[in-house]
This record gives C-alpha cells, sequence and structure tokens, in this order.
C-alpha cells in the first residue's frame, strides 16, 4: 500500500496494490494489519456508510464534537473532490484544509483522524462514497463547519455551479464560531 501525507501530515492519501487483467481487477480495501502499518494507527472501524450522490452535491462540512469519528472514505462509482478542515485547537494546522479527488478510477482511500471537518463535492454525473468510522453516529453531538467559509478557504471545483446542500450544510458555522476540539 502506497501512504501519501497531505497538506496536513495526519491526512492520509493510501492507494492500494491492484492485481489486474483482461477479466477485471482485484484489491483488498482493508486489511487491518496493513493500515496499521501503513499509518501507524490501530482503530477499530466500527461502522460503514454508503451513500449516492448526484453531480454538485456537496456533503459536509460534517464533524462530532463528541464521539468523535476517525474515517477511512472511497469511491466505488464516480468521482468525487474531498476536502476535510483541522478542527484541532492544538494543532499547528487548525483550521487549514486539504483536498484530493476521489474516484472509482483512481482507487484511492483518504484516512481522516479525528478532530477534523470532513464533506466532498461531487464532480461526475453521480458517485457512490463508501465510508468506515471509527465511532457511531450520533447526530446530538454533529456539528457543521461552512462549507464556504472564507477564512478556511477551500477551492471547491465546482467551475461556477451552485453546490446542491442540505439546508443544516449550507447553515453551517463559520470557523470563528465553530465549536473546536482542544
Amino acid at each position: 500500500m502506497l501512504v501519501t501525507p497531505t497538506a496536513i501530515p495526519d491526512v492520509l492519501i493510501l492507494e492500494p496494490q491492484v492485481f489486474g487483467d483482461d477479466r477485471g481487477f482485484f484489491f483488498e480495501s482493508y486489511n487491518r494489519r496493513a493500515f496499521r502499518e501503513a499509518t501507524g494507527r490501530n482503530v477499530d472501524f466500527v461502522q460503514d456508510n454508503h451513500s449516492r450522490s448526484a453531480r454538485h452535491v456537496l456533503r459536509g462540512m460534517h464533524y462530532q464534537i463528541r464521539q468523535p469519528q476517525g474515517k477511512l472514505v472511497r469511491v466505488t462509482a464516480g468521482e468525487v473532490f474531498d476536502a476535510v478542515v483541522d478542527l484541532r485547537k492544538s494543532s499547528p494546522t487548525f483550521g487549514k484544509w486539504a483536498g484530493v479527488m476521489l474516484s472509482a478510477a483512481n482507487r484511492r482511500m483518504l484516512w481522516v483522524p479525528e478532530g477534523f471537518a470532513h464533506g466532498f463535492l461531487v464532480t461526475s454525473e453521480s458517485a457512490e462514497f463508501l465510508y468506515k468510522t471509527t465511532d457511531y453516529y450520533a447526530p446530538e453531538h454533529e456539528r457543521s463547519l461552512l462549507w464556504s467559509d472564507p477564512t478556511v478557504g477551500i477551492d471547491w471545483p465546482l467551475g461556477g455551479a451552485q453546490p446542491l446542500l442540505k439546508p443544516k450544510d449550507a447553515a453551517g458555522s463559520p470557523l470563528a464560531e465553530a465549536t473546536a476540539f482542544p
């Protein structure tokens, strides 16, 4: 497995070894031992989630202030621009963002540690997005960081289009007002 740090060193791009021939391909999308060796993190994933979204749907920027979730994310159909924002006040990268294109074609995965807001924008006609989490979904602890906060400055590849947002995402808190992690 090839591991590449993003602009925020704790957020990692994972590229599995893919075995392919004229019949198709095979790869391990998750192996606990290989994940631990590649990331230095021994995590227990407790929940798998799967979403399907249309072009220009922007989901995020979500996080849970209690029961924070580490996430291992990937795309099985289509393509997304995946973004994270560091919300750990004690971190030297607090308030900084990193983004990466994930697609069924590139088979990349992204490790998003606890303490980050996370979201994605669908850049293909549609996309199917899968993610493993280290803690259970707890809606009472969920928060949304404003996807368009100019102080964070995520460079969403919208190409002039307006994103399709859920009302709670459109009403997210700017970084200056967001509940952050210690």
